[in-house]
């Protein structure tokens, strides 16, 4: 009995669905708003420290697919940091657990201005559906001023590069309009 499922198993096609196509054009506009929009407000690349502050790791399989060949991160002029003194952002995943209060505290006081906290999933939001735990303080919010929310249970890894750059483009000076008047009027 065992034997005849194991060879179909070995032989068969897998069960999953193809992964989504990604279009082309939308990755590069995409990747053109990112990397001006990190320019303007850091003048080089945004990096990102990720912090699981209790999660299940749905989360982390999203964002660990943004470092694949299909969104390649790097391209996007982002960045993962191995440490919150070299981080500009805290991506920060999963509900706040009571054990790992301290330490995203301790990650937030290292990491030097500007900086910023990005709560990734439901879970992060709000507790999701760990909240009511005696485990669980709740949502990032409750130790760290959130910057940007990104929903969902787990949001895509398109979602969240759409949140970094609409992080980036909401903490972008403004163009000086006057400038660019007054080089015209010279011209």
């Amino acid at each position: 009995m065992l034997w005849p499922r194991l060879a179909r198993a070995l032989f068969s096609k897998p069960l999953t669905d193809p992964a989504p196509p990604v279009p082309e054009e939308v990755a590069q506009a995409l990747a053109a708003r990112l990397d001006a929009a990190a320019q303007r407000r850091l003048g080089r690349s945004l990096a990102i420290r990720q912090v699981d502050a209790g999660s299940c790791n749905g989360c982390e399989l999203e964002i660990n697919a943004l470092s694949s060949v299909v969104y390649d991160l790097e391209r996007f002029g982002l960045r993962f940091v191995a440490s919150p003194r070299h981080a500009d952002v805290l991506l920060v995943t999963g509900p706040l657990s009571r054990n790992m209060r301290e330490a995203l505290e301790r990650a937030w006081a290292c990491t030097p201005e500007p900086k910023w906290v990005v709560a990734a999933g439901d879970c992060a939001v709000d507790g999701g559906v760990f909240k009511g735990s005696y485990a669980v303080e709740g949502g990032v919010g409750a130790a760290l001023p959130v910057d940007l929310v990104i929903p969902g249970c787990p949001p895509s890894p398109t979602q969240l590069l759409e949140g970094l750059l609409a992080l980036l483009e909401a903490q972008a000076p403004p163009r000086a309009a006057s400038a660019v008047q007054s080089v015209s009027k010279n011209a």
